[in-house]
């Protein structure tokens, strides 16, 4: 018997060698509630497969590489070879830890409107989602911004304007372009935190009832503490953890939404403590002496363990608590008013503790480009050098040093971030007004280029590649299966069954007792057809935890939203609300054969037959389903024959051991799989009167256990489960969504490898070829892997074109795109529907999350929001190609227009002594970094080097945009030699062709400049757009008619003459032509891959 097993803790070590060492069939074993004491199993071991022996393997496993390297690296060359940074790591962690030592989370005990008797103090029930107060805002978002390497340069040059020794131009034309930068995005941020504020504020100043000894008084959210008393009305959000003391639902249960804390849109039925609600009124709170004992506070949302404990009644009551007595904040009350006691508040609630400040993500271009400005930082402090030493190092060197850093600090161009802001701006635009893909919102604007460089694709499977609306498809009884075309025949076997057994019962309504007991020892005969599909039926209608829900009438008043029972239950109004829709779907199948469920509270639930009878079965006992064990099973008593019987259901994998003997079991599971069904196994077994008191006296024992309450559950509920009987296999298909696996294909052609996660594998089967196949692991496998072969694991897994992980938690799906980062070096996307996928999400590079059945939470946490995975295509391959390669152009384009500049003061400088003069002065700096050629660059934006529709038809053009060709050190070179050649054309150009007075070489080299960057950007530009053209003749005309007001540069009359003109023409044609003719050639001889395709 269960009560005899000895109940010991599974030790760690113990936990880890039994996954490490089972094989499949163990597995299954192991998977099943671990109750035995190992010694036996240990006893069996080899000698090498002891515990000591297996830790002191694990250990070398991990050490014994490391070992090595600490023995040749000694004292000081350890200490240059990294030791220096690992002791300045371990102290400056030391120290945080000091700092931020948080206060050790501990159970508690609660009474019930005493919050004083409290022995611990605990967090204010505040939500803050600020990231800056008063004091802090404009220190941390200006360390935020010059944190970034070009930020902090161009600070210095400007601070360094203020010496007079330094000061080369106008104030102005430093500090007006880093003043916008920081002004725009202070008021961004002044903005987002103010948004921030009000919503913490609107939240916190939520008015609620709080019951005292005096009555209701209200009280706000942010003032409720540990132990108070709180009244929750329907539609009104939960403000803390609470248990569920009493609700105004005759039921004594409520639903409530859980759609902002887990993602799941399905409502969850909550059941008060049955001590408190069965007290006359509601002040009877007062009038008793009770506490509420609470383990301490953790993540787990979907586990609670405590005891109620009332001490003035004799003798003292004790009820078990468990998750369905648990109310947790920023979840919703759906139906009824609520009352609960306190138990967490602030940071300690379920929901905070699950709220992970989501990292700042930073695309891998705007990496590339950081480490292109520093190379070009280093090119400026050597041509610096160079000038100096050119000089001779005469007077002070040093300050010409600087001066010279200063005249070349547009190498590094500060517009470069503000032209790629803006243009990721422009990109979030374009993707969210793309009728091909409508409903996409852009949540991160700061990483759009990443969609085009994305190698690694980790979906879900529910809901992302699937509907989530599950169909019945399929009912197997061992010798006969059922599929959609023959569900008549088993709604006919239903009325057959029914009809007869009202008969029976009219005739001889007091015999079905004796009648159970001398058949359960009476020899097994072969039962029929009908009386099996009769037995089957009538267990998948039982064996669940659907709620069937009625809409109020029309014309009725009240709060109450459902029908009272009686027995006119209407059809049309009904609908049905459960944890899973797999389990609505098996209950809509029974009521289309016959047998409906009209009528679920607490205790029971009645089913009306197809001849319009009800039949009332008591519940005794639920044991819902967990990741865990797999299954679930109902204790239910008839009312007519008083007959107790236990069903279960659950996955093959945990009840193939529960069930009795069969040849058929795994075999069509097997079948129901390839046919892409979602399969359960029902069972049932019949208990007498004694076995159920018996397992009912050590079931509430075990419940109210403190220590490994759930352990010994699992033991007693064990018991049960033993030589059941095989009633069916089910099959339910969640059908996939449109065009789900040419999207699939076409990500696959593009190169990109998809990871799959959830409780099937067979979407992949399509991708299957004679030389490659899909990985499949399940999650239990997959925890083993990723603790002891973590590289092995990662290794061969980036060498499938496919992975699918069956049955992972969300902490292992976020593990693995990790794993994939540190061990691939290449860029993820992460794509969910539901809060459980939240945490990949948020890991993987570019998140992207589909508003589906299941909430919006993962659409909310993405950087990407989609309404169905096929435009997920469209968003690569046209928006990610587009964004990256724009991007690209876009940044070396801003960086040549600072070369240039930069080349002609070096050239003007060399040939005038190395003086550290400026070439251009004032609003000539100014106009050109801005209104001259911005437009014209900015345009650039809008380029296209391959139509959508071309994209779309070869995404095998995707492969070269994650090789980063469009922006590497090779492409940067080449524009580097492009700068230099164009600016000592312009400049030698200018010197050689002006004749008397030096205005005239800034005039001609200035326009001839301007020229050339307007015939540069055409150059670039692959696709026109009609805005392009707009913008280059936006940008001459501006400066022609600057021309005007610019006498303080130029000579005006000098201008306007033809000699003026021809030698600018000369000199544009001479730095843009060779460029042209190369540009042709090469187009012509080494075509792109994608200029192949278009012509």
């Amino acid at each position: 018997m269960a009560d005899q097993i000895p109940l010991h803790p599974v030790p760690r070590s113990s936990q880890r060698r039994a996954a490490y060492y089972t094989s499949a069939a163990a597995a299954q074993r192991h998977n099943r509630y671990q109750v035995e004491d190992e010694s036996s199993h240990l006893d069996e071991m080899p000698l090498m497969m002891s515990e000591e022996g297996f830790e002191n393997d694990e250990s070398d496993y991990h050490t014994l590489p490391r070992a090595r390297i600490s023995q040749r690296r000694r004292g000081l060359e350890w200490f240059i070879c990294g030791g220096w940074k690992f002791l300045c790591t371990s102290c400056t962690d030391w120290l945080i830890n000091i700092c931020r030592r948080r206060k050790e989370l501990k159970a508690r005990t609660v009474w019930l409107g005493c919050p004083e008797k409290c022995e611990e103090k605990y967090p204010k029930n505040a939500i803050k989602n600020q990231k800056y107060n008063v004091f802090t805002f404009i220190p941390g978002v200006l360390y935020e911004q010059f944190k970034f390497f070009l930020n902090l340069y161009f600070l210095v040059v400007s601070c360094s304007q203020f010496v007079p020794a330094l000061k080369i131009g106008y104030l102005y034309t430093y500090w007006a372009p880093l003043g916008f930068v920081l002004t725009v995005t202070v008021v961004r941020e002044a903005v987002d935190e103010f948004r921030r504020y009000k919503r913490d504020k609107e939240m916190n100043s939520q008015l609620y009832s709080k019951l005292t000894v005096r009555g209701k008084v209200q009280v706000k959210s942010s003032d409720i503490q540990v132990g108070d008393l709180i009244i929750v009305e329907k539609n009104q959000r939960i403000p803390s953890d609470m248990v569920f003391l009493r609700t105004s639902e005759k039921t004594g249960s409520c639903f409530i939404r859980t759609d902002q804390l887990d993602g799941e849109t399905d409502w969850k039925l909550k059941v008060a403590v049955s001590c408190t609600q069965r007290l006359p009124a509601l002040g009877d709170l007062f009038s008793i002496n009770a506490y509420v004992y609470a383990q301490k506070p953790q993540l787990d949302i979907h586990s609670f363990e405590g005891t109620f404990t009332r001490e003035d009644s004799d003798p003292a009551v004790h009820e078990s608590l468990s998750i369905e007595n648990t109310l947790w904040a920023s979840t919703v009350v759906a139906s009824g008013t609520v009352i609960g006691v306190v138990i967490y508040t602030g940071k300690e609630t379920r929901s905070v503790m699950n709220t992970s400040n989501p990292k700042n993500k930073v695309g891998l271009l705007d990496l590339e480009l950081n480490q292109l400005t520093k190379a070009l930082f280093l090119a400026l402090v050597a041509l610096s050098v160079v000038m100096v030493t050119l000089q001779g190092f005469v007077g002070p060197w040093y300050r010409n040093l600087f001066r010279f850093l200063l005249l070349f600090s547009y190498i590094i161009p500060i517009s470069l971030r503000v032209n790629l802001d803006m243009g990721k701006a422009a990109y979030g635009w374009m993707i969210m007004k793309d009728d091909n893909i409508p409903g996409t919102v852009v949540r991160t604007s700061t990483i759009p280029e990443e969609l085009g460089r994305l190698v690694y694709l980790l979906t879900d499977k529910t809901g992302t590649l699937t509907q989530n609306e599950m169909i019945f498809k399929r009912l197997h009884l061992g010798t006969v299966s059922y599929g959609t075309d023959t569900m008549d025949e088993i709604q006919s076997h239903i009325i057959n069954s029914y009809s007869q057994v009202h008969s029976q019962n009219s005739g001889n309504s007091t015999s079905s007792t004796p009648s159970r007991k001398s058949q359960s020892s009476a020899p097994k005969v072969r039962k029929s057809v009908s009386s099996r599909i009769h037995e089957a039926v009538k267990a998948i209608a039982l064996c669940h935890n659907v709620t069937p829900v009625y809409e109020s009438r029309a014309g009725v008043s009240g709060e109450t939203e459902y029908a009272e029972v009686d027995q006119d239950f209407s059809d049309e109004n009904r609908t049905y609300q459960a944890s899973s829709p797999d389990e609505v779907a098996l209950v809509q199948w029974t009521e289309s054969v016959g047998l409906t469920l009209v009528n679920r509270d607490l205790t029971s639930m009645q089913l009306k037959t197809p001849g319009g009878h009800i039949l009332t079965y008591y519940i005794l006992q639920i044991f819902p389903f967990t990741s865990e064990s797999k299954r679930m099973g109902i204790i239910v008593r008839d009312e007519s024959s008083g007959e107790i019987t236990f069903y279960m259901k659950g996955a093959d994998v945990a009840m193939s051991t529960i069930v009795q003997y069969n040849d058929w079991l795994e075999e069509e599971c097997g079948n129901m799989a390839r046919e892409g069904l979602r399969t359960l196994v029902v069972a049932k077994k019949s208990l007498t009167e004694e076995q159920y008191q018996d397992f009912e006296s050590r079931y509430n024992q075990a419940k109210l256990s403190i220590h490994d309450r759930n352990l010994k559950v699992a033991a007693v509920v064990e018991s049960l489960e033993r030589e059941m009987e095989l009633l069916c296999l089910t099959g339910v298909e969640d059908q996939l969504q449109a065009d789900v696996r040419p999207t699939l294909e076409m990500l696959r052609n593009a190169g990109i490898k998809v990871t799959t996660r959830g409780e099937a594998h067979l979407e992949l089967n399509a991708f299957r070829r004679k030389h490659d196949c899909a990985l499949v692991i399940s999650g239990d496998s997959l925890e083993v892997c990723l603790k002891y072969y973590e590289h092995e694991f990662v290794e061969l897994a980036c060498q499938c074109p496919a992975v699918v992980c069956c049955r992972c938690s969300p902490t292992q799906k976020a593990h693995i795109v990790k794993l994939l980062q540190h061990h691939t070096g290449k860029r993820t996307c992460a794509i969910g529907d539901g809060g459980n996928d939240v945490s990949m999400i948020q890991a993987a590079d570019c998140g992207i999350g589909i508003e589906g059945k299941e909430g919006k939470q993962a659409s909310l946490a993405a950087d990407f929001s989609i309404t169905q995975f096929k435009h997920i295509g469209r968003l690569l391959m046209v928006h990610g190609r587009n964004s990256y390669k724009r991007s690209a152009a876009l940044g070396q384009f801003v960086m040549h227009r600072g070369l240039i500049i930069s080349t002609m003061q070096a050239v003007f400088s060399s040939v005038f002594y190395f003086a550290s003069v400026p070439l251009y002065q004032g609003f000539l700096m100014v106009g050109y970094a801005t209104i001259y050629t911005m437009f014209p660059v900015f345009s650039l934006v809008l380029d296209q080097d391959v139509k959508p529709e071309m994209a779309l038809l070869y995404p095998e053009l995707y492969k070269d945009l994650t090789k980063g060709r469009s922006l590497s050190f090779k492409t940067f070179l080449i524009w580097v030699l492009i700068s230099i050649y164009q600016g000592g054309i312009l400049m030698y150009g200018a010197l050689l062709l002006f004749e008397s007075e030096f205005v005239h070489v800034v005039a001609i080299s200035f326009t001839a400049l301007i020229l050339t960057e307007l015939l540069m950007v055409a150059l670039t530009i692959r696709t026109w757009h009609w805005l392009m053209v707009v913008a280059e003749f936006l940008s001459l005309g501006c400066y022609v008619a600057s021309l005007a007001f610019l006498n303080e540069y130029f000579d005006v009359a000098f201008i306007t003459t033809v000699t003026f003109l021809w030698k600018v023409s000369a000199i544009t044609v001479v730095s843009c032509l060779p460029l042209y003719i190369l540009k042709y050639l090469k187009r012509k001889f080494s075509p792109p891959s994608y200029s192949k395709l278009t012509s």
